[in-house]
């Protein structure tokens, strides 16, 4: 069974996500690795991509990143200003 992806179309989720963790003053290394105790496969290099919008987001990263970063999806998925 495939996973189901996220698009980035009206919602930039990789700039909510950049945005959230540079409050949090967490590096992308950090969340990548925080993510990897998660379960959550994921390289430092899906996550500079995830964030620049170049690549979709799987679900169970998302709910990875929400979980790592203790934010909620209202926030990874708020419409850009």
């Amino acid at each position: 069974m495939t996973e189901q992806k996220v698009r980035q179309d009206q919602i930039h989720i990789g700039g909510n996500i950049r945005r959230i963790r540079l409050a949090k003053h967490i590096g992308q290394t950090e969340l990548v690795r925080q993510l990897q105790l998660l379960g959550v496969d994921m390289t430092r290099e899906t996550l500079v991509k995830i964030e620049r919008g170049t690549q979709h987001i799987r679900a169970s990263q998302l709910q990875g990143i929400r979980d790592a970063l203790q934010t909620t999806y209202d926030e990874l998925l708020r419409p850009q200003e």
